[in-house]
C-alpha cells in the first residue's frame, strides 16, 4: 500500500502542478475578445505606431509652430496609448503589432517626399483623414465591442480622438485660408 500511494504522489502531484500552472495564464483576464475586437486593438495599435511616427517627423520638418505643437501632443497621447493598449493586450491575450506594418510604411513614406509647406499640408491631411477614420472605431468600439475591458479602453481614449480631430481639422481650416 505505500509503495502505491508513493507511486501515485509521483505521478498525482506532478500532474496536479502542470495543470495548476497551465491555469495561471487565465487568473486575472478578462473575457475573451471577439475577431472584431481584436481587429480593433491591431487598428489601434497600427494607429499609434504611425501617428507617433509621424508626429516625430513633423516636429522635425513642420514649418508652422501650431504644427509642431500639435505633432508633440499627438507623439505624446498615441505613444502612452501603445503603452496602455500593450498592458491591455496582455490582460485580454490579444496579440498587438510591435512594428508598422507595409501599409502604414508606405503612408509615411509618402509623407516623407515632402518638405516645407507642402509638408505641413500633406500632414495635416493625413492626420485628419487617420483621426476621422480612429473616432469611427473607436466609437464603434465603445457602443458595441463585446470585450467589457476593451469597450472601456475605447470609452475613455475616444475624447482625446475627438480632440486631435478637432485639433488638425482647425489646422486645415487655417492652411487652407493661408493658401
Amino acid at each position: 500500500m505505500k509503495g502505491i500511494l508513493r507511486h501515485m504522489k509521483n505521478i498525482l502531484l506532478p500532474s496536479l502542478v502542470v495543470a495548476g500552472v497551465s491555469l495561471l495564464p487565465l487568473y486575472g483576464k478578462t473575457p475573451a475578445s471577439s475577431n472584431k475586437d481584436a481587429a480593433f486593438l491591431r487598428l489601434a495599435a497600427q494607429a499609434d505606431m504611425t501617428t507617433a511616427h509621424l508626429g516625430q517627423l513633423a516636429e522635425d520638418r513642420a514649418i508652422r509652430d501650431e504644427i509642431k505643437n500639435l505633432a508633440k501632443t499627438l507623439v505624446a497621447d498615441h505613444t502612452s496609448d501603445y503603452h496602455q493598449l500593450t498592458a491591455l493586450s496582455m490582460q485580454t491575450g490579444d496579440a498587438i503589432p510591435t512594428a508598422i506594418d507595409k501599409a502604414n510604411n508606405r503612408e509615411i513614406e509618402s509623407i516623407e517626399r515632402y518638405k516645407g509647406k507642402m509638408f505641413d499640408r500633406e500632414f495635416v491631411l493625413n492626420q485628419t483623414a487617420e483621426h476621422e477614420k480612429l473616432f469611427k472605431a473607436f466609437h464603434y468600439e465603445a457602443d458595441h465591442g463585446t470585450n467589457p475591458d476593451i469597450k472601456a479602453y475605447a470609452s475613455k481614449a475616444l475624447p482625446a480622438i475627438e480632440r486631435h480631430l478637432h485639433d488638425v481639422e482647425n489646422l486645415r481650416k487655417l492652411l487652407a485660408a493661408k493658401s
